[in-house]
């Protein structure tokens, strides 16, 4: 079931939604449950609340899994470009535009008022191995940045189309002084259709500069001790059709691999 309330986002002095999945048979029983969080969750359930028609259809998904968790999807701002704003850990350039970057702050009211929020009015389980974080575009930049450097409350990361290319100076500045815990799970994705294409018919799979920018800054993951999963998505385009088919891919490998 899908339980939509708001929360109070102070650094911008308004409103955000959450849109929280409980498992079907939550008020039923007096089980405790992991926590993953989730970037634009406009996007996650409904095709009448995601921003261009189109969920990812997680709702569908969670109903089949073999796994009960909760799932809070954090609504961004629909207003200019604030949500580049909100869902960026470093300022910007977009066209002629500088925008700066309040992701940190958005970590801050994530891990200082939703997380303690949710622990306290759901049955949780709290602690960093029953917590994860994911989402995608801007949403998987602050997914991967949000592991790097808040790794003791995150043990998960779903980072889907982050455009570690245009992010990997700042990302391999924030990992350098991070503390990344051994059970750290990194899924990593891009598509080849946002990717741009490979010089001289090379493979999109590796030639791209995303491509190449993921697999250095995954061995740089591995060599701080987190496990990793890098999804190369052919023809995939950066659209939530396409990254609804990801799903199974980094929930099976965060929550039920070993």
């Amino acid at each position: 079931m899908i339980v939509k309330r708001d929360m109070y986002y102070w650094p911008a002095d308004s409103i955000r939604t959450l849109h929280i999945w409980l498992p079907d048979n939550y008020y039923h029983c007096d089980e405790r449950y992991p926590v993953m969080y989730f970037f634009d969750g406009h996007n996650l359930f409904y095709d009448y609340d995601a921003t261009f028609g189109k969920c990812w259809g997680l709702k569908e998904f969670m109903e089949g899994w073999g796994k009960d968790m909760i799932i809070v999807g954090m609504e961004c701002s629909h207003d200019g470009d604030a949500r580049l704003g909100e869902y960026s850990p470093y300022d910007k350039s977009w066209g002629k535009k500088r925008i700066p970057g309040i992701g940190r702050k958005t970590f801050d009211w994530i891990i200082g008022t939703v997380k303690p929020v949710i622990d306290r009015d759901y049955r949780t389980w709290p602690h960093r191995a029953a917590t994860g974080i994911g989402g995608s575009s801007m949403g998987g930049l602050m997914s991967i940045f949000g592991v790097i450097e808040y790794n003791h409350i995150f043990s998960k990361a779903a980072c889907v189309s982050p455009g570690i290319f245009y992010n990997i100076q700042h990302l391999r500045k924030d990992l350098e002084y991070a503390d990344i815990n051994p059970d750290t799970r990194i899924f990593i994705s891009w598509g080849e259709k946002e990717a741009g294409r490979a010089p001289h018919d090379g493979d999109p799979a590796k030639d791209t500069r995303e491509a190449r920018s993921v697999y250095k800054f995954e061995k740089q993951l591995q060599a701080r001790g987190a496990r990793t999963y890098i999804f190369f998505q052919r023809d995939g385009r950066h659209c939530e059709a396409d990254w609804e088919k990801q799903i199974p891919y980094f929930m099976n490998f965060l929550w039920l691999s070993d």
